[in-house]
């Protein structure tokens, strides 16, 4: 009896990850609790793209992030007029391709969807992204990775 509960709970643990690893980014997001990103993404219209074959590499920003951001500037960039400039800084957060931890561990700076460069600096501190620390690596999504950043990144 008490193998055949054991089995039982194994298995449901191997049903929950597989099932957890079958969700794309976004439905990560949204299980993560990553609720002004899952925002923010949808003003911008990224939904689509971020539910899409990939692979990507998302920094994702918490919501604790957003709101170190300066009084109002949420508030403005989720306004259907500064979608352009909402989906510049959230592009600037995705990498192409699946860029695991110990693969960002190797580089000096990765380019992003948006076009732009985000510096990375690792040290026995961990692992900056521009001026955000990684807080959380290798969310491994059906379509990608995320790594949970402090900061909101910002395209110069």
């Amino acid at each position: 009896m008490k193998l055949n509960q054991t089995m039982k709970t194994v298995f449901l643990g191997m049903a929950l990850t597989m099932a957890a690893s079958a969700a794309d980014i976004v439905d990560t997001a949204v299980a993560g609790k990553f609720n002004t990103l899952v925002a923010a993404v949808k003003a911008a219209g990224l939904v689509d793209t971020l539910k899409g074959p990939g692979p990507f590499t998302v920094f994702a920003p918490t919501d604790e992030a957003f709101a170190k951001l300066p009084a109002g500037t949420l508030e403005s960039l989720l306004l259907p007029e500064n979608k352009a400039k909402l989906q510049s800084i959230l592009t600037y957060h995705v990498v192409s391709g699946k860029v695991v931890a110990a693969d960002v561990m190797k580089l000096s700076s990765a380019k992003t969807v948006g076009g732009g460069n985000v510096a990375i600096k690792t040290s026995s501190d961990g692992v900056m992204v521009n001026n955000a620390t990684v807080t959380k690596t290798d969310i491994v999504t059906s379509n990608g990775v995320i790594h949970v950043i402090d900061t909101v990144l910002l395209p110069e």
